[in-house]
């Protein structure tokens, strides 16, 4: 219930005054569950691509922990499907809370960042979003949000076609973690082709 209200409120919050324009919906699966990989550049990006996809998708958003440390806010963010992960190290809680979200079918949101981008422009990509990917299987639906984020200029979101990492097959620690970063730059680069304005920071 507060899931719908609240997407209710923002969808015609965000549809208004941002004058939100979704292009590519015709990419998006029509059968869950699947992972959205987007960049970042505002804290409100994910109520941006939550009121971009139809409500029936009901997308379940990695979020940082800080955000979790007030308890009435936590609690509206896990009341929205939000779960926290630790951006300071390896949260294997997190990740196993990703891998259960799709199994039970749902729409995970993770922003392979990490972080906003305080440019604009892509950044490096945490191998998170690549280990989940591969380990669960989930196709990857790479979304970009262009912006700009003000009053009545149109806010662009821009939703590629899903793609599938191959498995890992390695023997050394050291080739998991190559293979690993060459998924995280596929990913990136699978968000990259949908930004035409800005390009990837080495």
């Amino acid at each position: 219930m507060l899931y719908k209200f609240g997407r209710l409120v923002f969808a015609i919050y965000i549809k208004t005054i941002f004058r939100l324009r979704v292009s590519g919906m015709k990419n998006v699966p029509s059968r869950k569950p699947f992972i959205i990989c987007s960049n970042h550049i505002r804290w409100i990006d994910p109520v941006t691509i939550g009121v971009a996809f139809p409500a029936w998708y009901d997308i379940k958003f990695m979020a940082k922990r800080d955000l979790f440390k007030n308890p009435l806010i936590g609690y509206l963010f896990r009341q929205v499907g939000a779960f926290p992960v630790s951006r300071e190290d390896a949260d294997y809680g997190a990740i196993k809370w990703s891998y259960q979200v799709l199994k039970e079918g749902h729409v995970l949101g993770l922003f392979p960042e990490g972080s906003r981008s305080k440019s604009g422009q892509l950044q490096k990509a945490y191998n998170g979003a690549a280990l989940i990917a591969v380990r669960s299987g989930a196709p990857i639906l790479p979304v970009a949000v262009e912006g700009p984020y003000r009053l009545f200029k149109p806010l662009r979101l821009h939703i590629g076609k899903p793609f599938v990492l191959p498995p890992l097959v390695y023997e050394q620690r050291d080739e998991k973690k190559a293979q690993l970063d060459q998924m995280s730059r596929q990913i990136m680069d699978n968000i990259a082709c949908l930004l035409p304005a800005h390009s990837n920071e080495e």
